[in-house]
């Protein structure tokens, strides 16, 4: 099971991590390319302003990429199977990996772009898929540890990117387009290992019908003595289906008895984007400096919150024990207290000399508190709350929910800033403590329960006290 999790997360959330953060280390490289790319190309300068919007669709075209990813990876999903939809999804890293690369010898940054748009699209897929497949092959006692391989690759993928990105390894001049293009690599790995593992089980004999290879799957995931009790809990719900076809996102849409399960799906997946996590990786920077650190020291300052990020999401393996509505809850209720303490600290920065370091504690808190709930369980929970024929669309929405999310956090969080500085983050304080209180209201406690058990749970929100 552990060796299956980490093939499934190398190519997946790890790719999103990881070209997330990579991105940042070549961005004065990458400018004067397009500098000397234009220049040789229309024997004039380039506009400042052209210059800046050209830098910030190679910026954030992997968002769009990622929404049209999350689009179609629940379609994959059900044509090719969990694990064939994650081994085509390298075949998009690696042709994305080949134009990224070749982009400044041929002296094309089209196809920096075009990159850029392909990896977003392998993220989306990624981030749809993996976790479908690991919460569909865990046995239901180890389903939270298990999935939180989903988190631990995705911060995993982050802190690599930082520490790859650093101007004595990939991130100096004559090398960043090899750092770009070293997304082959995870890719490359995961088709050398995951052909090793099964087929989802679930997948095989409640959508295929094979309970053979059903059967073979789950020995193989849950040793031949244990892997009876699963079987049956699978049957019950291939039996509770009658046949239901793999639904279509539209059609969860219509359907009350997912109501409310697809609200809480939509909350969380735009709670966990505007939660302020983006403004306090925007914030650093700032905080560092005010506390006294050196410019040119502030990049590795700044991979103490990727371990930050890390480490958390490797404690949650175990505190994941404690149920996943306890820690979600109390992950945003957490967050909400930083940005308070966040906020007053910005606002007496110049006031009293220890207040800078506040600061810097609470920026590490706050990324504590976001990979101990949000960042951790979201996925999660998403598997859980629904049974096989609505679990792909669901995924599909909840991925395209956080990828329109994220870029529209991308779009307007400068302005945001900008009207109100330190003051933005009574903005999120609002959002993490709304997130909570809804989940406190709506959400029941899903640990070592099956998907049949948890859909009861939300029969009387969806059909009312007396159905």
């Amino acid at each position: 099971l552990l060796l299956a999790v980490c093939a499934v997360g190398i190519g997946g959330t790890f790719q999103y991590g990881y070209n997330v953060s990579i991105i940042n280390a070549p961005t004065q490289h990458i400018h004067k390319f397009l500098n000397e790319t234009w220049s040789s190309r229309y024997q004039k300068e380039l506009n400042p302003d052209l210059l800046t919007f050209l830098w910030s669709v190679i910026a954030s075209i992997f968002s769009l990429g990622g929404l049209c990813g999350a689009l179609i990876g629940g379609s994959m999903a059900i044509r090719l199977g969990r694990k064939g939809a994650l081994l085509m999804n390298n075949l998009i890293a690696i042709l994305a990996s080949i134009l990224m690369g070749i982009s400044f010898p041929t002296g094309l940054f089209e196809l920096l772009i075009a990159g850029r748009f392909l990896i977003g699209i392998n993220s989306g897929v990624g981030l749809c898929v993996q976790p479908l497949y690991i919460g569909e092959f865990a046995p239901k006692h180890l389903r939270g540890g298990l999935a939180m391989g989903t988190s631990i690759f995705l911060t995993g993928g982050i802190l690599t990117g930082q520490i790859i990105g650093l101007r004595e390894l990939l991130g100096g001049e004559k090398h960043w387009p090899l750092l770009l293009s070293s997304c082959c690599i995870p890719a490359l790995a995961q088709l050398l290992f995951l052909p090793w593992f099964p087929e989802s089980p679930r997948y095989l004999l409640i959508d295929r019908g094979d309970e053979l290879s059903c059967a073979k799957a789950l020995k193989r995931f849950h040793g031949s003595s244990e892997y009876r009790r699963e079987m049956e809990d699978i049957q019950r719900e291939c039996f509770a289906l009658d046949g239901e076809k793999p639904k279509k996102p539209w059609q969860l849409f219509t359907d009350r008895g997912v109501r409310w399960q697809l609200i809480t799906v939509i909350v969380m997946s735009m709670g966990q984007q505007l939660s302020g996590i983006n403004a306090i990786y925007f914030y650093a920077t700032y905080v560092f400096e005010q506390a006294g650190i050196l410019a040119e020291k502030i990049p590795y300052v700044t991979l103490g919150t990727g371990v930050c990020e890390c480490l958390t999401a490797l404690s949650c393996v175990r505190s994941n024990y404690v149920g996943r509505r306890c820690l979600i809850i109390g992950g945003y209720l957490l967050m909400a207290l930083w940005c308070t303490v966040l906020t007053f600290s910005l606002t007496y920065q110049e006031l009293y000399s220890w207040m800078p370091y506040l600061s810097m504690a609470c920026v590490f808190a706050f990324i504590l508190s976001f990979g101990l709930g949000p960042g951790g369980i979201t996925n999660t929970l998403t598997a859980e709350l629904f049974v096989q024929s609505s679990r792909p669309a669901a995924y599909m929405i909840a991925g395209t929910v956080s990828w329109i999310s994220f870029f529209t956090v991308g779009m307007l969080f400068p302005f945001i800033v900008n009207g109100l500085k330190q003051y933005c983050f009574v903005v999120f304080l609002l959002e993490c403590f709304f997130v909570a209180a809804f989940i406190f209201l709506i959400i029941p406690e899903t640990k070592n329960k099956s998907f049949l058990e948890i859909k009861k749970e939300f029969h009387k929100l969806n059909f009312g006290r007396n159905a």
